[in-house]
């Protein structure tokens, strides 16, 4: 089987992220609940992930990096504990319903909300960001690449105007932590969210929530926390406030090793070959007549995200047809984003993602080509009856 679908969830984990989180599975204690070695374990790694979050991300304070079970829940905590009915937000119709729909609900109760538009290719039209604001615009939400078409956004050009519009800027990094260099203090990040399954190589099951110190966020969750038992509400110091309940340490310690794997392997150079497979995929297909490709080409920094249809075939058909003939994974459909369907004409027809890993090879590129192309050539002689 041939995996291209790792803007979904890296399939291939390194070896050393598995060995990590079986050892947790049979080590580990509940972390802050015992002084006992088995929870005391679990409290180093835990701890011991929080730093190396801080650091990779320059966050600051390890205290302000909490953990989550996936993006979904970090974006819905940072949305609910920052933004109320009152406010007007900026968003994009790039972003994934992560983000969308805890907006909407806001919206529903009385919030303002704006949209930031695209061109032709997909990529944001960041000019329209000083006109979009109002007296009461309180933040920005917006992702950092498209999951859909692997545009990468000016993230540095926006924390610049948010913070000389005193605005609160939270980035949804799903697609990009782990692959490209987010710093928080020189992008004027208050608010990163992402997850451990993607390309930070990771178990599913683990979030990340890092949160500028001078921003608070109201709690989500509440519920047990370790310490504090006898207060009434939940303890307000982070990263506690936003973490109630037990944490996955079996996942973050697969996180943990994750990390030193990025990191000793070069991010550069992992990102870097999965660009170079995926602009090898593209080169093979774009120029066939029959394929419509969706995104910015023109430039290199981007996500290693192909999304594309063939002729008026549905993608859901197509991907079937990948899967069934030539044993090849992809992902078909609206993608969790309505909104950037919407803006490039596809929501009847949706679109056929690949999305590549450097655990991808050379050999699997030249095989997904010949796939699309046999499928465009049986189609030629199908049609050629009618």
């Amino acid at each position: 089987m041939i995996y291209f679908d790792n803007a979904a969830t890296t399939k291939n984990k390194p070896a050393e992220v598995i060995d990590a989180v079986i050892d947790a599975l049979k080590t580990f204690g509940n972390s802050s609940r015992g002084v006992y070695e088995e929870s005391l374990s679990a409290d180093r790694v835990v701890f011991d992930t929080r730093k190396k979050l801080a650091k990779m991300f320059n966050v600051g304070n390890s205290r302000q990096v909490v953990f989550t079970k996936n993006a979904t829940e970090s974006l819905n905590i940072a949305i609910n504990g920052l933004f109320s009915e009152k406010d007007h937000i900026i968003t994009s119709v790039a972003e994934h319903n992560s983000v969308l729909r805890p907006i909407n609900y806001l919206r529903a109760k009385g919030a303002e909300v704006s949209y930031i538009n695209v061109f032709e290719n997909g990529v944001l039209n960041l000019d329209e960001l000083s006109k979009l604001i109002k007296a009461n615009t309180k933040g920005i939400v917006l992702t950092h690449a498209s999951n859909v078409t692997g545009n990468i956004t000016d993230i540095r050009k926006v924390g610049n105007f948010c913070r000389e519009n005193n605005l609160i800027f939270v980035v949804d990094a799903s697609q990009t932590a782990g692959a490209f260099n987010i710093d928080m203090k020189e992008m004027n990040i208050d608010v990163l969210c992402f997850t451990g399954h993607k390309s930070m190589l990771a178990p599913q099951g683990v979030g990340v929530l890092c949160v500028r110190e001078e921003i608070y966020i109201r709690p989500l969750i509440v519920g047990g926390s370790g310490t504090h038992s006898y207060d009434e509400f939940q303890p307000d110091k982070m990263p506690t406030r936003l973490e109630a309940g037990t944490l996955n340490a079996h996942g973050i310690a697969g996180l943990h090793v994750s990390i030193e794997y990025i990191l000793r392997n070069k991010m550069e150079i992992l990102t870097n070959r999965a660009l170079e497979l995926s602009r090898k995929f593209y080169d093979g297909v774009s120029k066939l007549p029959e394929v419509k490709i969706y995104g910015d080409f023109e430039t290199e920094y981007r996500a290693p995200i192909v999304s594309l249809n063939i002729s008026d075939m549905d993608s859901s058909e197509v991907s079937s047809m990948l899967y069934e003939e030539f044993k090849i994974s992809t992902r078909p459909g609206a993608h969790c984003a309505p909104l950037i369907h919407k803006a490039l004409g596809t929501v009847e027809q949706g679109m056929v993602r690949f999305s590549f890993s450097h655990s991808n090879s050379d050999e699997e590129i030249e095989l997904a080509i010949n796939a699309i192309k046999k499928i465009i050539n049986d189609r030629r002689k199908s049609n050629a009856f009618f």
